[in-house]
């Protein structure tokens, strides 16, 4: 049934014998890349060694049982054990997103609704800043456009995995457990600018990008325009009277990138330049890898109501997603970032269709 995994067994011990050899250390890249390879096997390779003493086990428990009929029992608990491990292992063994370890640029843009979805917009900033919290990520905030009211228009997030080194445990990472909230999010609520305690319905757009490392996309100096100019907005003294604000044009492309967020023009450019490498990845993945651009296009095309993935429900304190049928009624509890019960959801859903995929 897992003729496959003897390969990986293979790999498995060549793995180990490289990273016992100590030249391999001198050359850190590939030592790194060696050990996320062999963290990666590892669990795959001690679930099957278990699959196949359960078999053994079982095997021996029958023969036992023949002679024996309290072992019956014994043998009814060990095939359960058996199933339980099966079902791991096929779920090992899904294929693996590569970005799945990575830190994420994560975007909020308010769309129709105006005052109201920029409010909204700050409201799913709060979610996840507290999921981030609750699960020990950490968040750096990179670039954002407030409206009148307090919300934003728009914002710009980097979520990074605990000890910013990537993911301690497989399919616990940033981007695996974030790259679901792409699309648009829906409120359904009576606006605080609403004085007839009307219900009006806006919508709010989430982008979630695997961050890029300076390896996984080359920047051609000669490829970008640079624009600086005066920042606008509040900001004190520096902010408003130098020419701080940048602006980044990848003319291959056609990609603009701007920020103004800082008080230095090169710390805006550092920024600016973090945002663009990672869009720039993106978009090589969605060339590259077709499931990937799949994943992508189901994000944000235009922040329109009618396509959403997910809605908010103030007055029901309901919260559904409409990609998996899921609904709770803790809307809440959601929004004060225990986000882990609607991904789960997503995630289970995605599992299914690639084991499915894969049968």
């Amino acid at each position: 049934m897992f003729e496959a995994v003897e390969e990986l067994i293979g790999e498995h011990a060549e793995l180990e014998k490289q990273l016992a050899d100590p030249a391999i250390h001198a050359d850190q890249a590939r030592a790194r890349k060696l050990n996320k390879r062999y963290a990666e096997l590892s669990p795959v390779i001690a679930t099957y060694r278990s699959w196949k003493q359960a078999g053994d086990d079982i095997d021996t428990a029958r023969e036992l049982a023949a002679d024996d009929p309290d072992f019956a029992a014994e043998v009814k608990e060990l095939e359960s054990q058996r199933e339980e491990l099966t079902e791991k292992l096929r779920l090992l063994l899904v294929p693996r997103d590569p970005s799945d370890d990575k830190d994420v640029i994560l975007e909020i843009k308010a769309g129709e609704g105006g005052d109201e979805s920029a409010l909204f917009a700050g409201d799913l900033l709060r979610m996840y800043l507290r999921y981030a919290e609750r699960v020990g990520w950490k968040t750096e905030l990179i670039q954002s456009t407030e409206s009148d009211l307090g919300g934003y228009k728009d914002v710009q997030v980097a979520v990074k995995n605990k000890g910013g080194g990537g993911a301690t445990e497989p399919g616990q990472g940033v981007w695996a457990r974030l790259k679901y909230e792409g699309g648009v999010h829906r409120v359904q609520r009576v606006p605080a600018t609403e004085s007839q305690g009307r219900i009006h319905t806006s919508a709010a757009g989430v982008l979630v990008l695997p961050e890029a490392e300076d390896v996984d996309v080359e920047i051609n100096a000669n490829d970008l325009r640079i624009d600086v100019y005066r920042s606008s907005g509040p900001g004190g003294q520096s902010v408003n009277t130098t020419d701080s604000a940048v602006r980044i044009t990848h003319e291959p492309t056609g990609i603009v990138v701007s920020c103004q967020n800082e008080k230095s023009q090169l710390q805006n450019k550092e920024q600016a330049l973090r945002i663009l490498r990672a869009r720039l990845l993106a978009a090589a993945q969605e060339e590259a890898d077709q499931e990937a651009s799949d994943a992508r296009r189901s994000q944000v095309r235009t922040v329109d109501r009618s396509e959403r993935v997910r809605t908010y429900n103030f007055p029901e304190n309901r919260i559904s997603d409409h990609r998996v049928g899921f609904k709770a009624y803790n809307l809440d509890q959601v929004l004060d970032g225990d986000l882990d019960a609607v991904i789960q959801a997503c995630v289970d859903a995605d599992s299914a269709a690639k084991l499915a995929a894969a049968q």
